[in-house]
């Protein structure tokens, strides 16, 4: 997350919101500037809300609106593609796929999959273009049709845990959630087995906050949900949610 780009888009869309009255809308964001977002706007004299397109969902929209404004429209819709039950195909599959399209990363939001079928939030303004393009995500056939946000494929379950660490570095928070030695999550870490929110990271030393999504290639993903508590010794007690 590059604060010093995400910063100058939230303060405009505020200040656009104060000159015109009216809701304005920022995102798709990510957990971790999600979180970076609602943090900065708790001091800001406006309302602010996320959505991404149902409940629950980890990519969202920021809808700031006018204190007149009980809750905006979100410029969010959602296609599910259908494709061959004998046919495998992953997240991964389906966002490069649309990248492959020339969209933005903040055009795309959630993308939910099960056997043959995936629901995939986006920006309503793509999702004709989306829906009359993609066709074929590698050699599998996909086809589109607009969706009602009834039976959502089932999201993966979360469960929520508890642990205490003396630092918010990379490795000490792996070392907890994967359950290994420091010196094992330096060595996971720098061979490229973690990411923080969908990003490689081989830095030992990167700091983790609230909001941040780290997946451990073989041991799980994990949702950071708090850090500011301290234990009578000073340490940190680290909440997160593991899928």
């Amino acid at each position: 997350m590059d604060t010093n780009i995400l910063l100058p888009r939230i303060k405009d869309t505020v200040d656009t919101v104060f000159r015109t009255d009216k809701p304005k809308f920022l995102g798709f964001l990510s957990v971790e500037e999600a979180a970076f977002t609602k943090k900065y706007l708790t001091n800001q004299n406006v309302k602010f809300t996320f959505f991404g397109g149902a409940e629950n969902c980890e990519r969202t929209y920021l809808g700031c609106f006018p204190q007149w404004l009980d809750e905006p429209q979100f410029p969010i819709t959602a296609l599910t593609f259908t494709f061959r039950d004998v046919d495998t195909l992953r997240h991964r599959d389906f966002l490069g796929a649309l990248m492959a399209l020339g969209l933005k990363r903040e055009t795309v939001g959630d993308i939910l999959i099960e056997k043959g079928r995936a629901v995939v939030f986006l920006n309503k303004d793509i999702a004709d273009f989306v829906a009359k393009n993609l066709t074929k995500i590698g050699n599998v056939g996909v086809s589109a049709e607009f969706f009602h946000l009834q039976n959502l494929p089932k999201r993966d379950s979360l469960v929520e845990a508890s642990a205490t660490v003396a630092s918010l570095r990379l490795d000490c928070v792996v070392s907890v959630l994967a359950n290994c030695s420091r010196k094992t999550a330096v060595s996971m870490i720098e061979s490229g087995l973690v990411s923080v929110n969908s990003v490689i990271t081989e830095k030992s030393t990167k700091l983790i906050s609230d909001g941040d999504v780290l997946a451990v290639r073989h041991k799980g993903k994990f949702i950071i949900a708090s850090t500011d508590k301290r234990t009578k010794k000073d340490r940190i007690v680290l909440v997160y949610n593991k899928y």
